[in-house]
């Protein structure tokens, strides 16, 4: 290929930046996948005890003599590893959102990179605040209404397969509700919504979030309630942040402050303000 056709595709000055983004994307989606396999592998020796540490509050709510089950013949192997592979990925969050920050921060401006920088670390932060609230706080309440409630002469005994994809919905459920202050800065930001709106919708709020409790916790008020009121307590703190990220209007600042927004002249009007001046300059011309 000769030094015309290498130019060729970058004189429209789009083919060339394109394909050196790509190049960056894949050089960093390599780092995750490489920090991640590294985690994976630093957390394989302990994949049982791990799995053993997250069944603790089911098994201490467990009947005396029962125990958890493996259906599948793998079961007891490949679960362990997935719990490892989704623990990996679970720890490698910061780096992997250090890695597309890093990756759109060049195409911000000076004031978006200092907003959006410190929303991904508190997202990360509620993300993990939320597995820990459901890991220490639902769980054993979960756990000891749903052993509870079953009918007699029936013996609990849980597959540990499909007991690790029941635990992790409620880590992911509980992880993205206390997402909810950084999707209402998000909302105000962009000025989808604004902060007052926000507020004088409160009760549909509260009503809501009770019932996204009711679908994504069991049929219990205790699991239900301790979904819900965070979930509450969260959107009220992203009202609050909202305000300090919510975008300044000329149009909203006049309309406040009492004066009536600008509309332009009509043709009709323009006509008339035209035979005004010429009438006031033939006026004004000495006889």
């Amino acid at each position: 290929m000769t030094q015309a056709d290498n130019n060729q595709p970058s004189e429209d000055g789009e083919e060339l930046p394109f394909v050196s983004h790509l190049i960056e994307l894949r050089d960093r989606l390599l780092r995750i996948v490489l920090v991640v396999i590294v985690i994976f592998l630093g957390l394989v020796p302990f994949a049982n005890w791990l799995f053993t540490q997250l069944a603790g509050p089911l098994m201490a709510h467990l009947p005396e003599g029962s125990s958890m089950v493996a259906i599948d013949v793998a079961s007891p192997f490949f679960t362990p590893f997935k719990l490892a592979l989704v623990l990996s990925i679970f720890i490698a969050m910061p780096m992997i959102l250090y890695q597309l920050w890093a990756f759109i921060a060049p195409g911000l401006y000076q004031h978006e990179r200092k907003r959006t920088l410190p929303l991904l670390v508190s997202s990360t932060a509620l993300f993990y605040l939320g597995a820990a609230f459901a890991y220490f706080a639902v769980f054993p309440l979960v756990f000891g209404f749903l052993t509870s409630t079953a009918p007699q002469g029936v013996e609990v005994m849980t597959d540990i397969s499909r007991y690790l994809d029941f635990v992790l919905t409620l880590f992911f459920a509980f992880g993205v509700a206390f997402e909810i202050p950084v999707a209402v800065v998000l909302l105000v930001w962009t000025g989808a919504v604004k902060p007052k709106t926000l507020r004088e919708k409160r009760p549909y709020v509260v009503v809501g979030v009770f019932v996204i409790g009711m679908l994504l916790t069991p049929p219990d008020i205790i699991s239900q309630t301790l979904l819900a009121v965070p979930m509450w307590l969260l959107f009220e703190v992203g009202v609050f942040m909202g305000e300090r990220f919510a975008p300044k209007r000329d149009e909203e600042d006049s309309n406040d402050s009492g004066h009536e927004e600008y509309e332009p002249p009509t043709d009709e009007e323009m006509e008339a303000e035209l035979d005004n001046i010429e009438a006031e300059e033939e006026g004004r011309k000495p006889e």
